[in-house]
């Protein structure tokens, strides 16, 4: 008689867990930054196509029933109209010269704070300080304690050593806003090209200097070359700023004297002369030249960030 022997019965398996799908995993990582999207449309993307809307029709506020849909022809009263085209001619040489000058002023406070010398730190603080000063707030600054005619801090220097008095903001309107700019914009320019200037290869230039190269030539040839990315971030980042000014315009000249600039030429058509449709329709033009600088910036960024990641 033979014996028969029974197989043990398995025991089930516990099941594996599910992992998420790649999809879900990512909605699950955005998920926390929704409010803030939802936040920023509700903020500044739905008053923009508002603006949009409003840009195609004939539309003064003191007549509100009496609006129609105009199609495009805000835009060409924009772009024809000869006092709208001097606020875009006013606009462009602006900030080339507010941004060219801060450039240079900044490439040269720069190089004097990247050399080591007693009292750095407490210099590096003052010259940052411009920029910090609310824009009115500097604005006004400029135009009492400096420019008056009958107080200001020029003229009573000019008296001091037997000069004229002058009245700066009629005699050079322009002049007095773009100085203004200049002063607060300067140490911005000088913090991105002292970043650059910190992040040259020092071995680089110790080379330079033992095979007798002067500094003009390590300038010229090495520093300048290096810094040509900071320089364009600088001049793209101050554009877009620039462009938008309003406040030393309007506080300084109030738009008079052929300084206003496009986005006082807005506030003009939109709170003076309560035209809505053309308001909206040169407030478009300024953010769609905002946007463009702006891309030219983003892509400086993208390079700056992928030459350092590339960096041994």
């Amino acid at each position: 008689m033979t014996a028969t022997t029974t197989a043990p019965v398995a025991a089930p398996s516990a099941q594996a867990p599910r992992t998420p799908s790649p999809r879900l995993r990512a909605w699950a990582t955005r998920a926390p930054l929704l409010p803030a999207l939802v936040f920023m449309i509700v903020v500044t993307q739905l008053p923009f196509v508002a603006t949009v809307v409003i840009s195609f029709f004939d539309w003064n506020a003191l007549y509100p029933k009496a609006r129609r849909f105009t199609g495009f022809d805000n835009y060409h009263q924009v772009l024809t109209d000869a006092d709208l085209r001097h606020s875009v001619w006013t606009t462009v040489l602006l900030t080339a010269t507010v941004v060219l000058v801060s450039l240079v002023l900044g490439l040269a406070l720069a190089l004097l704070l990247d050399r080591r010398f007693r009292g750095r730190g407490v210099v590096r603080t003052l010259l940052i300080a411009p920029f910090l000063v609310v824009p009115v707030a500097a604005a006004l600054l400029w135009k009492h304690v400096l420019y008056n005619p009958e107080y200001g801090l020029l003229n009573g220097l000019l008296h001091y050593v037997g000069g004229p008095q002058p009245d700066w903001i009629s005699d050079t309107p322009l002049l007095a806003v773009e100085a203004s700019l200049v002063w607060q914009w300067t140490p911005f320019m000088m913090l991105i090209l002292l970043a650059g200037l910190q992040s040259r290869d020092q071995q680089q230039i110790e080379a330079a200097r033992v095979d007798g190269a002067s500094d003009w030539q390590i300038f010229r040839h090495l520093t300048l070359p290096h810094l040509r990315r900071y320089l364009e971030l600088g001049a793209l980042l101050g554009s877009v700023y620039i462009v938008q000014n309003f406040d030393a315009v309007f506080t300084i000249t109030s738009g008079g004297l052929g300084t206003a600039n496009l986005p006082y030429t807005v506030y003009q058509s939109f709170y003076q002369a309560h035209e809505n449709g053309l308001a909206s329709a040169a407030g478009v033009l300024v953010v769609i030249g905002s946007i463009v600088i702006a891309t030219f910036a983003l892509r400086v960024v993208s390079s700056l960030f992928r030459e350092e990641v590339s960096r041994p």
